[in-house]
């Protein structure tokens, strides 16, 4: 079985950092009837993203579907639908639920049976409030990615993130317990918002290779080339930098597909093109020196 650690690998390997986010709100799908039309499913939420990945999955690392987007029994089915074509489509581009899950060991275990069986995800986000104990249903899932939020992007993230615990701030902490006590069976990656660069810089400094998943470009007005100088690792890869509005629904017409390729191939453009830049000046480690805590 191919782990969702070797399939990420792969996609480096190709150059590819874009994760394309499918936070499909129904509110906001076009009001088109191309995508009706152009595919076939019960699910106007299944069809409209699987119109976005016929357009885009030559382009991405992964596809992050934001579980908040999709309720009720419709929209689960409609997730479910979504996943099962990229795994029929893009069998190589891994899937990660963005579900930031978190509760009692106990718990978990039926949150990892729905994630990874029923959704079939190859990956999910977490929260780390609960502590290892709690979380190693997820864990123990070797072939699984454990994503696990550090420093998110929204602009109240500090309130907790930034309390300084023993002389460091608490995501720091974080990001050591994962990369070392919690990384055991090598499938972990840690969350670090592309607005906060100086912090991006520090976790990856303090974590080595492991992956970072990178939200906050795009709509949220991250800046990408200091986000790609601080993100990516001794590799000149490890990033998987996440685009959703910015994709999606950078049209509402009937363009909306021909649009949502041309952003995605932009921002594939504009990585390649920082991380050719950063490779060419000799300085892969330079600029991620963490002199301060």
């Amino acid at each position: 079985m191919t782990t969702f650690m070797e399939m990420l690998q792969k996609q480096w390997d190709q150059g590819k950092s874009v994760c394309v986010g499918l936070d499909s709100d129904p509110s906001k799908l076009p009001n088109s009837r191309t995508i009706y039309r152009s595919r076939h499913g019960s699910h106007m939420q299944g069809i409209f993203n699987k119109v976005i990945v016929d357009m885009t999955k030559d382009l991405v690392c992964a596809y992050k579907p934001n579980l908040a987007f999709y309720t009720g029994a419709e929209g689960k089915s409609a997730l479910r639908e979504t996943i099962e074509y990229i795994k029929s489509e893009a069998p190589e581009v891994p899937v990660i639920l963005d579900a930031k899950q978190a509760d009692i060991g106990s718990t978990n275990a039926g949150y990892v049976q729905e994630d990874f069986e029923w959704f079939g995800a190859d990956a999910v986000t977490v929260h780390p409030y609960l502590g290892m104990e709690a979380m190693r249903p997820f864990l123990d899932k070797a072939d699984k990615g454990i994503i696990v939020l550090v420093k998110t992007s929204n602009p109240g993230s500090g309130e907790f993130q930034d309390l300084v615990v023993d002389d460091e701030p608490l995501f720091k902490r974080v990001a050591r317990n994962v990369s070392t006590r919690w990384n055991y069976n090598g499938n972990c990656a840690v969350v670090v918002g592309a607005t906060y660069t100086d912090q991006l810089r520090r976790v990856r400094r303090l974590i080595g290779d492991m992956p970072i998943l990178i939200p906050g470009i795009g709509a949220q007005g991250g800046d990408l080339e200091s986000t790609v100088l601080a993100g990516r690792n001794s590799n000149n890869q490890g990033m998987i930098i996440n685009s959703s509005r910015g994709i999606i629904f950078a049209s509402e017409g009937n363009d909306f597909a021909d649009v949502a390729r041309s952003e995605t191939q932009k921002l594939h453009n504009a990585i390649t093109d920082v991380l050719k830049r950063a490779a060419n000046r000799g300085a892969i480690n330079g600029s991620n020196a963490d002199s301060d805590k």
